[in-house]
């Protein structure tokens, strides 16, 4: 009776794949690094899905070839899949087994900022590489007093869709659907959302919870080169004031709700997983056991 249950569980381990449908300027590089790091030891195959001019919405025959892709390309699984779209329902076509939703949101302010910059300044990543705004020597508070378009309010306008998906209101900025449907998607779709400013508790959820991927995550992230790492430069942290401006604003207002929701929820799973213990975190050991089992074997 033991040998195949143990075949099947092994098989459906094997049939895994994940998605992480990155946000950006979340320190997305930076923990997708990671995968890349231990994919070649922990046996699974990483694929970046690069859309054209970073569109992160599908046309309807990109979802279904996506889809097809995801579910039926055997020799690419287990798979980790990353790349900047937004949620997809895997169950609108049909599937009858769903990918693994993760992510990684951060304060929308300070990822408005950072991406501002990245702009024109590029990262420590790839240096070299001539970005969109480059040679715009305009800081993000002269922008915002300015009322520049780059640091406008309609730019926070970000997470939210990226985690509403693929409707028509997701892109409607502002609007208070959009922001249910987010909330209600990060509850029900996503295994686990992380956020930046905590992303080593992230990174040691996920090797706890799926070490078929994330096996020495957490190790590789506190002790390794720290290739992973990622930082935009010339980033210069805006003043109180240009923070106030900002925060007038109700789509600021609806992104910053968006942003504590997925926080408490992380902190909520982080609570009932691991315990501190002179100042470090420690995944708690199984914690539920089985008996009364019955009809009782001979």
């Amino acid at each position: 009776m033991d040998g195949p249950r143990q075949d099947a569980a092994l098989d459906e381990e094997e049939d895994m794949v994940i998605i992480y449908n990155r946000v950006p300027k979340t320190a997305s590089t930076s923990f997708t690094n990671i995968a890349y790091d231990l994919c070649a030891k922990n046996k699974y195959h990483v694929l970046h899905i690069n859309t054209t001019k970073n569109n992160p919405v599908m046309s309807l025959q990109d979802q279904v070839r996506f889809v097809k892709n995801i579910t039926s390309w055997k020799e690419m699984k287990p798979g980790f899949y990353h790349g900047h779209i937004s949620y997809l329902d895997f169950a609108k076509f049909g599937v009858k087994k769903k990918p693994i939703y993760i992510n990684v949101i951060r304060d929308p302010i300070e990822r408005l900022v950072s991406y501002y910059y990245f702009l024109r300044f590029g990262d420590d990543y790839r240096p070299g590489l001539r970005r969109r705004k480059q040679g715009d020597k305009k800081t993000f508070d002269e922008c915002v007093a300015e009322g520049g378009s780059d640091c406008a309010p309609e730019k926070l306008w970000l997470q939210i869709p990226f985690f509403c998906g693929h409707s028509s209101e997701c892109w409607n900025v502002g609007s208070r659907w959009a922001m249910d449907q987010a909330k209600y998607n990060l509850i029900n779709e996503y295994f686990l959302v992380g956020v930046t400013e905590e992303l080593e508790d992230f990174i040691m959820l996920l090797e706890a919870a799926l070490p078929r991927f994330f096996r020495g995550a957490t190790e590789l992230y506190r002790t390794g080169k720290k290739s992973h790492l990622r930082k935009t430069t010339e980033k210069k942290l805006p003043t109180k004031q240009t923070i106030a401006k900002l925060q007038q604003s109700d789509i600021w207002k609806m992104e910053n709700e968006f942003y504590e929701f997925a926080l408490e929820q992380f902190q909520f799973i982080r609570a009932h997983a691991v315990r501190e213990k002179d100042g470090d975190l420690y995944i708690l050991a199984q914690n539920f056991f089985y008996e009364k089992i019955y009809p009782k074997s001979n």
